[in-house]
């Protein structure tokens, strides 16, 4: 594989984009999730019983611990540990010297210790993977002076291997469990018939999207099963263009999840990771600039056809394993194609038992090869000491990226169960010991289809004389037949998602939505506004409702009319049970469910914290209440982006008058890594003349200190000049 500085660059700065799209969104809802008058409050999931500090922090990872000795109650410290994750990360999208080791592992450790207490409102596989992604980022952000953030090492690819490793075993396993599920539609390939209504949170694309024909939508399904089965294992390809192919069939597929559903940060994560199929010939690719790290014309032609025909060779054996798996045939009549699958569940057990060894031990050829050419860098490095600095760091960089690799081993054959018995015991011990950290986790989306006889939805209504009763219309959740599905992402209502999964069962399955019917018979504001960010918008914002009570309905999409035209509403819906009965303030029934839930606080009221800090944290609180929290993180995201790229014009216009090397100035944006090697052509062609004569060392260090960047050097030789002269920067 080639260099990867440009994709590793990338990866870190979307990262820092994402977790200030996390800790915002969280931001915006903690008072009505886990408020003293929330529904779930955090302060129950901490137990202060005197143990000391240290001891406290082993039992449960969380920062909240500190909360009391700071004079915070722990819904101000929640929102505090919010905030600081949210400038931390504004901070690091801005500035790429902030996207530092110490800066990734602060924020991992502050998303964590909001995991810690967020209850059933935070046990999304995509939180899991933020914090195994958010903590792989530890290991691949440098970890040097912050004025010497862009410098490369030799273990650098070690490290960022293992997030190519963490978007293998995602997808991998996405596609696995969906059929070691059984579920009926995904065997019947007819799950997008389904998936598009039935999906929590669709988007107006949706609609549109389930008008498709049903052979469309299995062949769609086809599809999405090679992108997630037999793609990813081109991900540890030798042959770069089936990388490259590889990562733009699976950004494919995450662009059409995204236009068709609201999955928060998830798909945006997902693409992230595809940056580690990446290198730095293809960014210069497609920054319309040749990479003079390798020159396809400097293969030999016959080396060149080799390669073409074995990747045709990969690609017509995927095609027509998938023709044979699914019985592909074209009917000339009705101008569709046939699909069905070919096989059985036994066949595929089968199929799993035999290629999940040996995509572990793929895996571990891949870091080998990785590893071994890692070090080979290292030796080449000129000079004793800084071979010996180089190799102390390439050792600890390959014994953190090999004792991940290991733990992940566990989660990962959960797919299969006899691949799972056969992990060494130690290796399953050391995953244990850390698995209250989330450092690696088990994946497996869209398990089972729901909905299939409609999706069921629930409907809250209030009334204040129990005989007239109001609808209670949520914002993004489907309700009001003639509204139009929302567009939210990257932000997550987690009230509307978790409405989504108390509808798939009883109401007793779902504790917290007792506590939901409890606060709006309070007229709790903070709960109200996960509903009505705008509150004269709740039905009842003047007067709480006197008598709540829930029903189920089936929803499913309209219809086009038979002229054509689109109809008025985008929801049809069939009456479908009694989901909560009619209760009220003091009712015997209600009651019985708070205390069995242990959801009524029989604690004293909480005095307001008055210190220097709440005040700052309930000031800020005050100025955004009110505001959508998608639009919110979008005008962050927007101008954070204005802010690069005027950086980045700044930038270059100052090097256009720049004309010695020594003068240099270092962009401090992705976006102009391409300016910065063009406008400085001359400058590396002579740098490379120098190199080959042998310059000083003293030469080279005079160059770093007037701001050489060697980061965006293109050739390896001036890299490892450059790197050399920074033996003083820690690991």
């Amino acid at each position: 594989m080639g260099e990867v500085i440009l994709p590793r660059r990338m990866f870190l700065w979307c990262m820092a984009v994402i977790y200030m799209t996390a800790f915002v969104s969280m931001y915006v809802q903690i008072p009505g999730l886990y408020g003293n008058e929330g529904l779930l409050p955090a302060r129950w999931q901490l137990r202060y019983s005197g143990k000391p500090l240290l001891e406290q922090l082993l039992s449960s990872p969380t920062l909240l611990w500190l909360g009391p000795r700071l004079g915070l109650d722990t819904h101000t410290a929640m929102e505090l540990l919010c905030l600081a994750g949210a400038a931390l990360s504004l901070a690091a999208t801005l500035f790429e010297a902030l996207r530092h080791s110490l800066v990734f592992f602060c924020l991992w450790a502050l998303y964590l210790s909001l995991y810690q207490v967020g209850q059933v409102f935070l046990y999304f596989q995509w939180d899991n993977l933020l914090l195994e992604t958010g903590f792989l980022c530890i290991l691949v952000a440098p970890l040097t002076s912050f004025s010497g953030s862009r410098v490369f090492k030799e273990h650098d690819r070690v490290t960022f291997w293992l997030v190519r490793w963490l978007l293998f075993r995602l997808m991998f396993a996405s596609g696995v469990v969906k059929l070691t599920s059984r579920c009926p539609t995904w065997w019947g390939l007819t799950a997008l018939t389904y998936h598009y209504e039935t999906q929590c949170i669709p988007t107006p694309l949706a609609w549109f999207a389930h008008q498709l024909p049903v052979w469309w939508q299995k062949l769609s399904v086809v599809a999405t099963f090679v992108i997630e089965i037999a793609v990813p294992v081109l991900f540890f390809s030798p042959l770069r263009r089936l990388r490259l192919g590889a990562f733009y069939l699976q950004v494919l597929l995450q662009a059409l999840i995204i236009l068709s559903g609201n999955y928060n940060f998830f798909n945006l994560l997902t693409l992230t990771l595809c940056l580690s199929l990446l290198d730095d010939q293809h960014v210069y690719f497609w920054l319309r600039r040749r990479d003079k790290l390798k020159d396809e014309s400097d293969d030999s032609k016959l080396q060149s056809w080799l390669c073409y025909l074995l990747e045709l060779a990969v690609w017509s054996l995927i095609i027509f394993g998938t023709i044979v798996c699914f019985d592909l045939q074209v009917d000339a009549n009705k101008n569709h194609v046939l699909s069905r699958a070919a096989f059985t569940f036994h066949q595929f057990n089968q199929f799993l038992k035999s290629v999940t060894i040996p995509c572990v031990w793929i895996g571990v050829l891949s870091l080998t090869w990785e590893m071994v050419t890692s070090m080979f860098r290292c030796a080449c490095v000129s000079g004793f000491l800084k071979r010996f600095w180089r190799t102390i760091q390439w050792t600890l960089a390959a014994a953190a990226t090999a004792s991940v690799f290991s733990i992940s081993l566990v989660p990962f054959t959960y797919i299969e169960y006899d691949s799972n018995s056969r992990i060494w015991p130690g290796v399953r011990q050391a995953y244990e010991s850390v698995g209250r950290y989330q450092l690696v986790n088990s994946y497996g989306l869209f398990r089972r289809m729901t909905g299939v006889g409609g999706r069921p939805e629930v409907v809250i209504e209030g009334s204040s004389d129990g005989v007239t009763w109001t609808e209670i219309e949520f914002m993004y959740k489907p309700g009001n037949m003639t509204a139009p599905p929302p567009v939210v992402t990257p932000h997550q209502p987690r009230l509307d998602w978790q409405m989504w999964f108390a509808a798939l069962g009883p109401h007793t399955q779902s504790p917290w939505f007792t506590s939901l019917i409890y606060r709006l018979l309070q007229g709790k504001r903070d709960v109200i506004e996960l509903i009505q960010t705008d509150v004269t918008k709740y039905p009842f914002h003047l007067q709480p409702p006197a008598y709540v009570r829930a029903h189920r309905y089936r929803y499913w999409f309209t219809e086009p009319k038979a002229d054509g035209s689109y109809p008025q509403r985008w929801w049809r819906r069939v009456y479908d049970e009694e989901f909560y009965p009619t209760v009220h303030l003091g009712n015997t029934f209600l009651d019985s469910m708070l205390n069995q839930y242990g959801l009524k606080d029989k604690s004293s009221s909480r005095r307001v914290s008055n210190t220097t800090v709440a005040q700052a944290v309930r000031w800020v609180r005050s100025h955004v209440r009110g505001v959508p929290a998608h639009t919110l993180i979008w005008t962050l995201i927007a101008c954070s982006a204005t802010f690069c790229l005027l950086q980045g014009l700044r930038n270059r216009n100052q090097r256009v008058s720049v004309i010695h090397p020594d003068s240099t100035n270092k962009p401090h944006t992705l976006e102009d890594a391409d300016s910065f090697s063009e406008d400085h052509k001359e400058t590396e062609q002579t740098e490379d003349e120098e190199e080959e004569e042998g310059v000083s060392s003293g030469d080279e260090e005079d160059d770093e200190e007037e701001g050489n960047d060697p980061v965006d050097v293109n050739n390896e030789e001036e890299d490892e000049v450059d790197e050399d002269e920074l033996v003083d920067e820690s690991f």
